[in-house]
């Protein structure tokens, strides 16, 4: 099968241009494809806080989880607002580093966008190891498996958003819905269960090993601020809404807050209510036990919080690839990440986002507990730079309207810049020194090929006042071809009578590592009676690329500014991808040495071979060859 056959077997039809806004979202599919990520967290968020607090202070630990989930829940509600006066004002995308960039300077951008990009790919690493840990909890024998499991995961939800935005909100859209579902039913059993009475059996503990710190709660806290990864991605993607665009993100982000609140609220009550111990497994699925039972609801919420789990990257999906394709626009990343695919969804940048995650998941061994203290300071340094922004952004405004509206960024900004000093303090030493170290590097590389498409814009560009003269000066080209032959044979012959059309001034060129085929190729180049010479180099070390580059460059010598060499390079082409493999690349090495040159010009003159013309070739090489084995003879 050919590889645009298999191409077009898993991402489907190419999409005309017009049909980009089809494509777009609603906000009944924005809603989860959007919200997955942080509709997630509410499976691992508390969790974390309990993994934290329950070895040290034992029972004491469900009362901090109230309280702290309140906080972050705070937050959420903070963020919420701060992020819909983003969307207002910048309705292009690109979120924090776009916000960054125009109101507290480039390299401020630069570094939101280095934080966020490695806060996406984090997600997509954190979220699908969590699932498939989940899952491997309850079936022992997959545990061996995970790395692979999560590779595969990845990959596929790659190729499901390959296919582009309306089918990956087609896979991941229900199963977000059929998770809220199964909590929302969770909650309202868990909580009439109580009212009628029930009483859940105490569990066992250790007792307080130390006394409730500061830096205990903090450490807890940081690590359930996993919860509120995801809410910057609908800021971010607002061009992939339909349009009225800002109105349908807006919604969307509210309707967000309000799944988070109720939910992560409801799920941390009924932790302290039924004091759940997660002893390695999934809290929610502890929780789930104790209010359903093993009936249905019972799986039910089980399968729906592993499916989430997975599907919560795709979060990182949906804003990753745009934020990269702004960056690169602005010419802080590749130019190709800048563009549409096939399938009208940023290709390049899925692609990037799958293979760094899948390094992470490989490198860290898909371990959820290794991977998470990576995972939300970058997100949060960007919290924190999108809001100062936005609130320099009110400042720099006249009207009384404007200091309300700064207000609420700037009490943005002064809270996560709490919880990023908070993260980078408590988790410093469980791998957020990696990021802290990553990000610079990041920016550089960014500024570095910034610096590089200016200076080639640069030097490309023409001056007004040039237009005019620019193809109308007195400089007239000469051309001198020279064709490089490795022997005489159809595809150097239709290269030499090319290069008559183009020029009187031809010269064939061949390298030999012995003179008996030396001698071989001059008596065939004779047989062709052409005026154009042929010029014979030996090369007794049997190097034949340097000998060739060589004379090629020497005719460079006595040119002037208006002459030029062409170099046709005879080239023959076979069908089936493994005969590529069993003959040599002399030309791509020849390119690559003569693209230095200024007055160089390369042509590659291609010979399709066939099957029948492969047979008949055959036979003029085995004419030709018991023609020398005659003349040997004699």
């Amino acid at each position: 099968m050919k590889p645009s056959n298999v191409k077009r077997f898993f991402l489907g039809r190419p999409l005309h241009s017009d049909a980009l806004n089809d494509e777009k979202y609603a906000v009944t599919w924005g809603l989860p494809i959007l919200s997955s990520d942080a509709i997630s967290s509410v499976a691992y968020a508390g969790q974390q806080i309990l993994a934290v607090l329950l070895p040290v202070v034992g029972i004491l630990a469900y009362r901090q989880l109230t309280i702290l989930s309140g906080v972050i829940i705070l937050l959420l509600i903070i963020l919420t607002l701060s992020y819909r006066q983003t969307i207002d004002s910048y309705p292009n995308g690109g979120g924090a580093y776009t916000v960054s960039k125009e109101n507290i300077g480039t390299v401020w951008g630069i570094i939101a966008g280095a934080a966020l990009s490695v806060g996406y790919i984090l997600t997509v690493a954190v979220s699908v190891s969590s699932g498939v840990e989940q899952i491997a909890s309850a079936f022992e024998v997959l545990k061996p498996y995970s790395v692979p499991i999560c590779v595969l995961l990845i990959a596929l939800i790659a190729v499901i958003n390959l296919r582009g935005i309306r089918e990956a909100a087609r896979v991941f859209g229900l199963p977000t819905y059929a998770f809220m579902l199964g909590l929302i039913v969770m909650v309202v059993v868990g909580f009439i269960k109580i009212g009628n009475g029930y009483v859940p059996p105490k569990p066992t503990f250790s007792g307080i090993v130390q006394p409730i710190t500061a830096i205990l709660l903090l450490n807890a806290f940081s690590s359930g601020c996993s919860a509120l990864t995801g809410v910057e991605a609908i800021s971010n993607s607002v061009p992939n809404f339909k349009e009225p665009s800002q109105k349908n993100a807006k919604t969307v982000l509210l309707l967000l807050a309000v799944i988070i609140l109720v939910l992560f609220g409801s799920t941390a009550l009924l932790t302290d209510l039924y004091l759940v111990q997660p002893n390695g497994k999934a809290l929610l699925i502890v929780l789930a036990s104790q209010i359903f039972g093993q009936g249905f609801m019972f799986y039910y919420v089980t399968v729906t919080t592993f499916i989430i789990l997975i599907f919560a990257a795709n979060t990182a999906y949906s804003g990753f690839p745009v934020l990269i394709s702004v960056m690169s626009r602005d010419k802080y990343m590749p130019r190709q990440l800048s563009m549409r695919g096939n399938r009208l969804s940023y290709d390049s940048g899925i692609i990037v986002l799958s293979v760094v995650a899948i390094l992470l998941v490989i490198i860290f061994n898909a371990k959820v507990e290794r991977l998470i203290g990576l995972y939300a300071i970058g997100v949060f340094i960007s919290f924190t730079l999108s809001q100062t922004g936005m609130f320099l952004h009110w400042m720099r405004r006249p009207g009384k309207k404007m200091y309300g509206r700064a207000a609420i960024n700037g009490i943005g900004a002064l809270t996560t810049a709490v919880v990023v000093v908070i993260i980078a303090f408590t988790k410093f030493s469980q791998g957020a020194w990696i990021v802290v170290v990553l990000i610079p590097i990041l920016v550089y590389m960014m500024l570095m090929i910034n610096k590089h498409y200016t200076r080639i814009h640069d030097q490309l560009r023409l001056e007004p006042e040039e237009y005019a003269a620019a193809l109308h000066d007195n400089c007239t080209y000469k051309n001198r071809v020279i064709v490089p032959v490795e022997s005489v044979n159809r595809a150097s012959i239709r290269a030499l009578r090319y290069a008559k059309t183009i020029s009187d001034n031809v010269t064939a060129f061949n390298v030999v590592i012995d003179n008996e085929t030396g001698e071989k190729n001059r008596q065939k180049f004779d047989m062709l009676k052409t005026d154009i010479p042929l010029v014979i180099k030996y090369s007794p070390y049997r190097e034949i690329v340097g000998p060739l580059v060589e004379f090629i460059e020497s005719a460079e010598y006595d040119l002037t500014d208006c002459d030029i060499v062409s170099v046709i390079l005879p080239q023959f082409v076979v069908q089936k991808f493994w005969q590529r493999i069993l003959h040599n690349n002399t030309r791509v090495h020849i390119e690559h040495q003569l693209l230095r040159h200024k007055q160089i010009v390369i042509c590659t003159m291609p010979l399709q071979l066939h099957d029948e013309a492969e047979k008949e070739i055959d036979k003029a090489v085995r004419a030709i060859d018991e023609m020398d084995r005659e003349e040997t003879k004699k």
